[in-house]
């Protein structure tokens, strides 16, 4: 059995509800610039780094500076829309506490900017949990590739197979598996058959309120029960 030292949440999707938002956000403004994309389209688009999207869809053809402005363009629409549903999943937020206490080490690590990372740590006041934030600023490379994940490990002081990722997309589960890591995820948006090629997916859960009952024979049972 391999000891649990730290947990590392991705943000979007994984400790809110909020994909849809995001998905919503980006489908107005790419459909406006001219993209012509139907929603499955553009959620099928919507991981790594906001400037990385702009970038897929529209090759070469925005300065950094165009790109900056609407990432945050994207983020106020995005964040206008989901501010009255700014929740927690159900469960985390007393898995955040009993992990807290068990002295589990904590981390997020995100393809989001401070700017929608302080929204959610700042709106659903959790900020004290966390050890340590990696986001799109602090990497040159986004998941799939696992340098968000083994920075936050490296933050952390512990190392990458000690470590449980939250994650709730197929990219973030392989980046987890590149960092060499254990990952749970959680179904908000993709069902757990688009994890099949994965083999480092521990459970599935819609919430964390289940993840008892998933991973029994996991050490999160210990921080749990």
């Amino acid at each position: 059995m391999i000891e649990t030292k730290a947990f590392l949440f991705d943000l979007n999707g994984t400790m809110i509800d909020d994909m849809y938002y995001h998905i919503r956000a980006w489908y107005d403004i790419l459909n406006q610039l001219g993209a012509k994309l139907s929603m499955d389209e553009v959620k099928a688009q919507c991981y790594g780094k906001n400037h990385e999207l702009l970038e897929r869809i529209f090759p070469g053809r925005f300065s950094v500076a165009e790109k900056d402005k609407m990432s945050y363009e994207k983020e106020k629409a995005y964040q206008q829309a989901f501010r009255p549903q700014l929740k927690l999943l159900d469960g985390l937020s007393e898995l955040l506490e009993i992990a807290y206490n068990s002295g589990i080490k904590m981390a997020i690590g995100s393809a989001a900017i401070m700017y929608n990372i302080d929204f959610v740590l700042d709106g659903t006041n959790i900020r004290k949990y966390f050890d340590a934030i990696v986001s799109a600023d602090d990497v040159r490379e986004s998941k799939p590739n696992p340098e968000t994940f083994l920075e936050a490990a490296l933050r952390l002081g512990v190392s990458p197979e000690s470590c449980i990722v939250f994650e709730d997309t197929p990219k973030g589960v392989e980046a987890a598996f590149n960092a060499g890591m254990r990952a749970a995820v959680i179904t908000t948006i993709h069902e757990p058959a688009e994890f099949n090629h994965l083999n480092n997916v521990i459970g599935f859960a819609s919430d964390f309120i289940s993840l008892k009952h998933l991973l029994p024979k996991q050490s999160l049972k210990e921080v749990l029960s």
